[in-house]
């Protein structure tokens, strides 16, 4: 089976069956030890449902930009690369404490019903969740390293996936550490980095070099790989970031005020707060941070961040970004289609309304 030109719609439903499959068999194993275990392996299968498939699509491409044909045991591969998204996402909404992902209940909002109605319920299905988590990230490495493709192959990539999850903890802990922290110690540049570490790394450099591993690419490209993916992924997360309070929750299937609720250290807070005066700071100050915010408080924010075109400066920041990637893209040496479904991903990834 082939995909030139790129469809990227036959692609997700080629990683949908792989990895809606592996998991269901999973969860069946799992939710087989004991009957009390069965809504935690439907969680289980509802976290690694729905999304874009963005990390497997560049994991084959890194693939593919070697030379390498089209290939099931790759895609099977490249699937693993949602796992791990799928448990980032769901130890991402515990440490937020959000409600919704995908327009559904995020996993620890869902598995309180199978908790029950007891002393401690919310902390347990915090814990099931975790745990849930945790299991997604173990089935990431138990698919990649049962995907088909030769040991040789695989051993080359393995060593990246210890860079992932470091990388990719560490930006977390960044964000735990700076949440919260007040809007005095907005700094636009620190939280650049807590997003090229908690989100850009893994969802298109790492995918990248691993798929570039599993091929054989030489240094050169894989430098290529990193000049591309990196501006990328950030311009991904900064999109997620201004979807997070301007998108539809229609559409994205969060709540808007998370971020605001929170005072997570986001490039938009911070560039509101270095372009705010006196009398905007302190009015931020009264409402950042604050757990019971309502809509009008919501909108206040949203007004003082528009008048000092906060927005607009992320969307130049996305398309320097995407600029930066795709110049990086033209520079390498790859084939043609390749070429063309990278710069296809890139758009994907920065212009997008969900």
């Amino acid at each position: 089976m082939t995909c030139d030109p790129w469809e990227p719609g036959a692609y997700k439903d080629r990683v949908d069956e792989v990895l809606l499959g592996f998991v269901a068999q999973e969860a069946d194993e799992f939710a087989a030890i004991d009957p009390s275990l069965s809504a935690v392996a439907e969680a289980l299968e509802a976290a690694a449902a729905g999304g874009k498939r963005l990390r497997a699509a560049f994991c084959y491409w890194g693939w593919r930009s070697v030379g390498q044909p089209d290939s099931d045991a790759l895609v099977r591969a490249a699937a693993s690369m949602e796992l791990v998204h799928a448990a980032a996402v769901v130890h991402d909404d515990l440490i937020d404490d959000s409600p919704l992902r995908h327009g559904r209940p995020t996993v620890h909002i869902a598995l309180r019903d199978a908790v029950g109605n007891r002393p401690g319920d919310d902390a347990a299905a915090r814990s099931l969740a975790m745990l849930v988590g945790d299991l997604l990230m173990a089935l990431a490495g138990q698919l990649f390293a049962t995907s088909g493709l030769p040991a040789a192959y695989t051993v080359r990539a393995r060593p990246l996936w210890t860079v992932m999850a470091r990388e990719l903890i560490a930006g977390e802990c960044l964000e735990i550490l700076r949440t919260g922290a007040g809007p005095d110690g907005a700094d636009t540049e620190a939280s650049l980095k807590v997003i090229r570490y908690k989100a850009a790394k893994y969802t298109v450099e790492h995918p990248l070099l691993i798929g570039g591993a599993l091929a054989g690419a030489g240094a050169r490209l894989r430098e290529g790989y990193s000049a591309y993916g990196l501006p990328l992924g950030e311009a991904f997360q900064l999109r997620d970031d201004l979807l997070g309070l301007f998108g539809d929750p229609e559409r994205t299937g969060k709540v808007n005020a998370d971020d605001v609720r929170g005072q997570r250290p986001t490039a938009l807070l911070a560039e509101t707060w270095r372009l705010a005066d006196d009398a905007e700071r302190e009015l931020l100050r009264a409402l950042l941070g604050r757990s019971d915010l309502d809509a009008d408080g919501l909108d206040a924010v949203r007004e003082v961040m528009r008048r000092l075109r906060a927005p607009d400066r992320i969307e130049d920041m996305i398309r320097a970004r995407v600029e930066e990637a795709l110049d990086a893209l033209h520079g390498l040496d790859v084939p043609a289609h390749a070429t063309t479904a990278l710069t296809a991903l890139a758009h994907s990834a920065a212009v997008r309304l969900s």
